[in-house]
């Protein structure tokens, strides 16, 4: 017989996992998605001391991207039971002002505990919504078979072998064929591609990687949503500026990145010249 104290744990943990099930998660990504369309973040459930950040900066919730309406004419999310998390890829590129948002939710008994948000809009790195729109909604994220599920570890291992990369050319991300990357609104890859057109050089030194990672896996949709700090695009922050990468993996293999990096001036205050056979973007 258990004790009481094992009976009130095992309840704690039966609600803990009732509030992280995926039903749960996808119903606090619908409301996500409603505050923006309404612009009122006000039927979010929201816990008593919750944080919200926009673009790594501390910010009061009513004066956020939440408190204006925005047309959202795409929308991405992928919902994480272990770490009791959601990531929502939002491109707006119809609204009076374009963006494209991706947003990592924190949740704690069914309540939100912090909302991190990635905010691009035009001059943040290569922004193009109407472009991001276009090619994202050619692609197929549907979720993917019992039977051809990667692992947990093995998606999240793609989406750090593909960062590592970039400071260390030794490190072989496991880019799919055909493979395509959405970097702002430049495409690497076309409709129809049949060959990996994602393969990122290695970085100039002191390049040293992607920092301050933070994970939401998605095991049924085979995608990993990364927020990170990228220290090496924007000179006016060495300590690195917010970016995200999302990518879907299937069966072990990159199949698409979509990478959102924030400016602090035009184009991080670089010039860039983009190869029209390859999609790649040269900077100077």
């Amino acid at each position: 017989m258990l004790s009481p104290t094992a009976i009130a744990l095992t309840c704690v943990v039966a609600q803990a996992s009732a509030a992280c099930d995926r039903t749960n998660l996808q119903g606090i990504v619908a409301a996500y998605i409603q505050a923006h369309a309404s612009g009122s973040p006000k039927d979010l459930p929201l816990a008593k001391n919750f944080t919200y950040t926009e673009n790594e900066v501390a910010t009061n919730i009513t004066r956020s991207i939440l408190s204006q309406a925005i047309t959202v004419d795409l929308k991405r999310s992928l919902v994480d039971t272990t770490e009791c998390s959601t990531f929502t890829e939002i491109t707006a590129a119809t609204n009076k002002h374009p963006y494209v948002i991706d947003t990592r939710i924190l949740v704690s008994d069914g309540s939100i505990t912090a909302i991190q948000a990635v905010v691009a809009d035009t001059g943040d790195w290569i922004f193009n919504a109407t472009s991001h729109l276009s090619w994202s909604k050619s692609e197929n994220w549907e979720a993917i078979p019992v039977s051809k599920q990667d692992k947990r570890s093995t998606i999240k291992a793609a989406g750090d072998a593909y960062l590592d990369s970039w400071a260390d050319g030794k490190v072989k991300a496991p880019y799919g064929t055909p493979c395509a990357r959405l970097e702002g609104g430049a495409y690497t890859g076309s409709k129809n591609t049949s060959s990996n057109t994602c393969h990122m050089p290695e970085f100039p030194k002191p390049f040293a990687g992607a920092l301050n990672r933070r994970y939401v896996i998605d095991e049924e949709i085979g995608a990993v949503g990364i927020l990170n700090n990228f220290p090496f695009i924007d000179a006016t922050r060495p300590e690195g500026t917010p970016s995200t990468n999302l990518l879907r993996v299937e069966e072990g293999k990159i199949r698409y990145i979509h990478e959102t990096t924030i400016c602090a001036t035009k184009n991080c205050g670089r010039k860039i010249q983009s190869s029209r056979s390859t999609g790649q973007c040269n900077l100077t």
